[in-house]
């Protein structure tokens, strides 16, 4: 019996790793990579075990991608050069309960959804707003690409 029971925990704590390892993100903490700066940013999410995928540079902003552990997410961090209020985090995964888990705790936490609209690459998007608060859901336009979540400062 006690045998049973040292296998069934460790299966239990092997699964929760595995779960935390390639964990997504709480919108509290998203917003919160959001107020730090770059070097702490990058601190704070290699302490989620995500790992460095990309760096893209313009006369306008810096951004800094990851990946987490088990490639399902990925994680950027824009910091605008001129308008800070413009700096944001961008969060992407594929499946469709991530969506609406992100959804609901959209609203569950207050925010009003207020305007939809298509981006650049012709992706539906909709705008969520609570006080000065700004969140802005992207769904992909095939089973393919990724929903994305940018949290604004």
């Amino acid at each position: 019996m006690n045998n049973l029971k040292i296998f069934l925990i460790s299966i239990f704590c092997l699964l929760m790793h595995s779960h935390m390892s390639g964990q997504a993100f709480k919108l509290e903490e998203l917003a919160a990579f959001n107020k730090l700066d770059m070097a702490t940013f990058k601190t704070e999410i290699r302490k989620h075990k995500y790992t460095f995928y990309d760096r893209t540079e313009s006369p306008d902003f810096i951004l800094f991608e990851y990946d987490s552990p088990d490639y399902v997410y990925k994680i950027g961090k824009f910091e605008y050069t001129g308008e800070n209020s413009e700096n944001h985090i961008e969060f992407q995964f594929k499946d469709k309960k991530d969506y609406n888990f992100y959804v609901k705790a959209v609203l569950a936490a207050g925010y009003k959804q207020t305007t939809t609209g298509k981006i650049i690459t012709d992706e539906g998007y909709t705008d969520y707003f609570k006080n000065k608060s700004h969140i802005r859901i992207v769904e992909p336009e095939n089973a393919e690409d990724s929903y994305t979540i940018l949290v604004f400062r």
